[in-house]
């Protein structure tokens, strides 16, 4: 039997109820990835889900996906106060440093945001088909400088990103100009992954974590990882670029900001709990789980630490022609 309320001031009262419900409700902490699902910042937020204690004083963590630009949209929506509150927090990477040098999400600061966390260190990789003809970094290579335009490479971003730069550098190593090559850009590392599993493209460019949660389902083989010496982990197995003759060594932050419309309050609330968050076993166990490195650090200290990075990678954009 259905009946309707018809008391203004008992309805009034459970509308009441009804907001407030609301309001609780929305008091998760919404961690923004600006890419699609399935790649490196997807991780991190993962990551981070797990180890946030809600006693710390840390809301329930849900994930949120914001692609487009390469981050810029995300930064864009934050800095404009369409998104993001006390306890938003958006994820980045060294990609996102470097679209920031290069002036790719408009006229926008570092000074913009809030810098939140470091929470570990990734490193650039170099990834084919598991039935590709490749076996090594120096085959790929030499089959590309022979006929540049019969492969192509999938990268998240467009001419001068990360992960462009990635091949860019490998292919001046061999004394190849990476303008003849043909590059498909894609919105994250799940999109990349994506795109080579449908042969789409032949190679990707993307980040050693990525290629550690997909290495295990046996259909993509590692050609190289650039980082100084090999990884630890599934992707022990697999020689840096250095190894292979090509002196190109590639590590990429991972952390968190939020926006600077956020309280001084709630910014070391925040500060605080990655600090204890990250001083845990837990946290480490995750981290190496995620396929990340030791790297952490918060508040001003990771602010400088982007600050010095912004600008370095300012003059090497400059150094390559790729900005002003």
């Amino acid at each position: 039997m259905t009946s309707t309320i018809r008391h203004p001031v008992l309805l009034r009262l459970l509308l009441a109820c009804a907001l407030l419900l609301c309001a609780f409700s929305a008091q998760a902490t919404e961690c923004i990835v600006p890419a699609k699902p399935g790649g490196g910042m997807d991780g991190a937020c993962k990551m981070m889900r797990k180890v946030l204690p809600a006693k710390d004083g840390a809301p329930e963590i849900k994930i949120s996906y914001l692609p487009g630009g390469i981050g810029a949209v995300a930064w864009s929506s934050v800095v404009s106060q369409r998104r993001g509150g006390p306890d938003t927090l958006v994820t980045f990477s060294g990609g996102s440093l470097l679209n920031l040098a290069q002036g790719k999400y408009g006229k926008a600061a570092v000074s913009d945001v809030r810098w939140l966390a470091g929470v570990g260190t990734d490193y650039g990789m170099i990834a084919v088909r598991s039935d590709a003809p490749y076996k090594n970094l120096r085959e790929l290579v030499d089959a590309m400088g022979n006929d540049p335009g019969k492969i192509t490479i999938g990268v998240s971003g467009t001419v001068g990103s990360q992960d462009w730069l990635k091949v860019a550098m490998i292919a001046r190593r061999a004394d190849i100009d990476p303008k003849n090559f043909r590059f498909v850009a894609l919105e994250g590392g799940g999109d990349s992954f994506t795109a080579l599993q449908a042969n789409h493209v032949q190679v990707i460019s993307g980040d050693a974590s990525e290629a550690a949660a997909y290495i295990k389902e046996g259909k993509f083989r590692i050609l190289a990882v650039l980082s100084e010496e090999r990884l630890p982990g599934v992707l022990s197995g697999v020689a840096t670029a250095r190894e292979q003759g090509f002196d190109v060594v590639w590590p990429i932050i991972r952390g968190f900001y939020m926006s600077s419309h956020a309280s001084d309050a709630d910014y070391q609330r925040w500060v605080g709990i990655f600090d204890r968050a990250m001083a845990t076993e837990e946290f480490k166990r995750q981290r190496a789980a995620s396929g990340l490195y030791p790297f952490a650090m918060t508040g001003p200290q990771l602010t400088e630490y982007v600050r010095k990075v912004v600008e370095q990678y300012r003059k090497q954009s400059q150094e390559l022609g790729l900005v002003r």
